[in-house]
């Protein structure tokens, strides 16, 4: 059995020294901010050191603790739209983000105004066919599974648009993969087939918060074994960093395998490996000098990936307070 307290040691020392002087606001770089930004107040420093906390049942039951959070994210909120902006992604993907962590303190934000439009059936179809399936299917993913999770969180929307939703992508779920969108993969221009399972992930997480099936499971298990067991199919840093990538697929796998037996004991074996490696780099990473970790966003990347891999092989690894995954309580990452 495999202690990985080191490494939840490191994370949390980590989120305390991006947090600045008010309770609930942190900074999301520290050791490398980005040229021409500050050491100041971010939606995902804020969002993610949040997460962090819970995910690794650090959350305090301080009332100070918890309106220091509420306040900082009141704060970052644009009053005319209601939305949450921060330049590196998109206003939808930022404004999910931060109402899913506001979740967790069982709160909501004031109404995503700007998003209202969407709620409306045909509105919300042509968002979804408008989105870049084909040559940005990760990036635009943001957008496509943040407007479910802005509307529904905020509580703007309600059964009837989430019907309309899931309808539209048991509609588009692709036959051959398992993925997003049918007819946009292996064709001339299209994105590396990792780019689509990392976008599926996200439709993905919106689909296990609504307990709703899957079309092809068994598919997307053939798809991500065959990305991981393939050279060159899955990206160069794929398990050498902190980010999303990891998760997307341990994700992928996990969770389609929650609605078929499909490769049952390929995929736990895949999960082994992977992880045993992943820990690795884990154990020996330098937070002071490794970019991808002292970045709070890419860090929370890395802790849904410990905390799924955790659950997904029960007894071989141990910490003192097992991690939590918080797509088990809300979608959005």
């Amino acid at each position: 059995m495999r202690d990985i307290e080191p490494i939840l040691k490191k994370i949390r020392d980590t989120v305390k020294s991006h947090k600045l002087a008010a309770e609930g606001q942190y900074s999301r770089y520290l050791h490398f901010i980005p040229e021409g930004d500050t050491l100041r107040i971010n939606e995902y420093g804020v969002a993610d050191a949040a997460n962090i906390l819970y995910s690794l049942g650090d959350f305090s039951d301080s009332p100070i603790f918890r309106q220091g959070f509420i306040d900082a994210f009141a704060s970052l909120q644009k009053p005319d739209t209601g939305l949450f902006q921060e330049p590196t992604h998109f206003p939808v993907h930022t404004t999910a983000h931060c109402t899913a962590a506001l979740e967790l303190f069982d709160r909501r934000p004031a109404p995503p105004k700007a998003l209202l439009p969407y709620i409306n059936k045909d509105k919300l179809y042509e968002l979804l066919d408008s989105l870049e399936w084909v040559k940005s299917p990760w990036n635009n993913s943001h957008i496509g599974a943040g407007i479910y999770v802005s509307l529904m969180l905020s509580g703007v929307a309600g059964r009837e648009f989430e019907n309309d939703y899931f309808a539209w992508f048991w509609e588009e779920a692709d036959p051959e993969t398992g993925l997003w969108r049918k007819g946009c993969l292996n064709q001339p221009g299209s994105a590396p087939v990792y780019q689509h399972m990392a976008g599926s992930f996200h439709y993905l997480f919106n689909h296990e918060y609504a307990c709703r099936p899957l079309r092809y499971p068994e598919r997307m298990i053939d798809t991500n074994l065959e990305l991981y067991r393939s050279a060159g199919a899955l990206p160069d840093y794929f398990g050498k960093t902190c980010n999303f990538i990891q998760i997307d697929w341990i994700y992928c796998l996990t969770r389609a395998s929650r609605q078929t037996p499909h490769r049952f004991h390929e995929v736990k074996a895949a999960l082994r490996s992977f992880a045993n490696d992943y820990f690795d780099y884990l154990d020996a990473v330098d937070p002071t000098k490794d970019k991808s970790f002292d970045d709070l966003h890419a860090l929370f990347g890395t802790v849904c990936a410990i905390a799924e891999l955790y659950r997904a092989l029960p007894g071989e690894f141990t910490a003192a307070k097992p991690p939590k995954l918080v797509l088990d309580r809300r979608p959005f990452i």
